[in-house]
């Protein structure tokens, strides 16, 4: 064993070394390997600390290996873990009468990653189209959003706009168009003119993908009146801007408005295994018979008891009144910083984003690469836009510290 290791067995150089040459090149990670995590923190093999401002894209919400999601995991590992949809198990249905109340719909449809989620919903939205509203077979259509984030799976990079994930995927999936994000009236516009066959709208209340792109207040109501009017399902995203994360337990709370279908996914774990979760109400739920959608690990034991105790943490340590506030004194704070190279900075919650712009050959890459050297992690998103979204069980103390590394990375650009 390398004897200057703390953490695991192999050294970052040869944990990237084996990844490069036996994984798939599908990302580019900053230039770190994390060994451990606890709280806020995360260190290399080496034993180097660093602050999390990714949180493994807002899923790790209650901090790092928080000790009663493990424990609700490890003794529910050591009784039953699988069993499939095939049978009952004994701790799915107390998990889902708990996520329904929690979030006041009628039922759920469990499932793993968000992208599944995703899925579901759009699955979902179609059926009701075809059962429900009574649109001609074949001819529904799901609305997105320019510049939207669902997932990667073939149907859902026919909704993007993103070249990097449409690319050389074709043929793409029909039925799918995109309007504007954060312009209601073009979204009335559409449904005044095809809102017979539009089944649902699919939303995310705030863009994260995109750079945290948070829309106009009144947008996302706007929204949902001009669904209404058409009889066309709200249907809201919040694997990532949900739970928390942005203040509110769901981004869609600022607003007061209740989507017809809620996607759930990432911190619903809490960093611990894929759990996402479909709700709505029966007269859409119940359009999906037996046989017709699922997933073997769907509803799991231990994913049931994970994300109870996730769920738990979330209200019980109060952490969307925590996001809110500190996520108002991070901005504030963020704004003070005077450089040519800061443009906006812009979220809500503890979901925030700066964007740079590029100067003697710098980007926001190298700044991550300088905000990494000083021990705090973040990643670029579109190359000019930096997402800062630590966990939310982070001190207001733990954050001055990183607000002082963020200034001072700038001090020295």
């Amino acid at each position: 064993m390398n004897q200057n290791l703390k953490y695991g067995t192999i050294s970052s150089a040869e944990a990237m070394e084996l990844e490069d040459r036996y994984g798939a090149h599908n990302y580019h990670p900053l230039p770190v390997v994390l060994a451990k995590g606890e709280g806020v923190f995360v260190w290399d093999p080496e034993g180097n600390r660093y602050y999390d401002f990714l949180s493994a894209y807002s899923a790790v919400n209650q901090g790092h290996c928080h000790p009663k999601i493990i424990n609700a995991l490890i003794e529910q590992a050591k009784v039953l873990t699988l069993t499939s949809r095939a049978f009952f198990n004994n701790k799915l249905g107390e998990y889902e009468k708990f996520i329904t109340e929690f979030f006041g719909y009628d039922m759920v449809l469990p499932m793993n990653t968000g992208a599944e989620g995703v899925e579901t919903a759009m699955k979902l939205s179609r059926r009701w189209g075809y059962d429900v509203k009574g649109i001609e077979e074949d001819k529904a259509i799901l609305v997105f959003c320019e510049g939207n984030f669902h997932g990667r799976t073939i149907s859902i990079v026919a909704a993007s706009t993103d070249p990097g994930c449409r690319r050389g995927f074709g043929p793409y999936t029909p039925g799918i168009v995109t309007v504007p994000y954060n312009d209601a009236a073009a979204l009335g516009k559409y449904l005044d003119e095809h809102g017979k066959n539009v089944a649902a709208f699919i939303v995310e209340p705030i863009q994260g993908e995109a750079g945290v792109y948070v829309p106009d207040d009144g947008y996302l109501k706007a929204c949902y009146d001009h669904c209404k009017r058409h009889n066309v399902l709200f249907v809201a995203d919040e694997i990532q801007s949900g739970l928390a994360r942005a203040g509110k337990m769901l981004a869609v709370d600022y607003e007061d408005v209740r989507p017809d279908i809620l996607i759930l996914g990432k911190a619903l774990s809490g960093g611990v295994l894929p759990v996402s979760a479909v709700l709505a109400d029966k007269e859409i739920m119940l359009t999906i018979k037996p046989g017709e959608h699922g997933s073997t690990y769907g509803g799991f034991p231990m994913a049931c008891v994970t994300a109870k105790a996730a769920l738990e943490v979330l209200r019980d340590e109060k952490l969307a009144e925590r996001s809110y506030e500190l996520g108002m004194y991070f901005r504030e704070e963020m704004k003070k910083i005077d450089h040519p190279m800061l443009k906006l900075v812009r979220g809500k919650g503890l979901l925030n984003a700066i964007v740079v712009e590029p100067k003697d050959g710098l980007e926001a890459w190298d700044v991550c690469v300088m905000l990494k050297e000083k021990g705090l992690l973040c990643k670029p998103t579109h190359r000019h836009i930096i997402r800062l979204a630590p966990p939310l069980v982070i001190t207001k103390e733990q954050l001055d510290e990183c607000i002082d590394i963020i200034k001072s990375v700038f001090a020295e650009l």
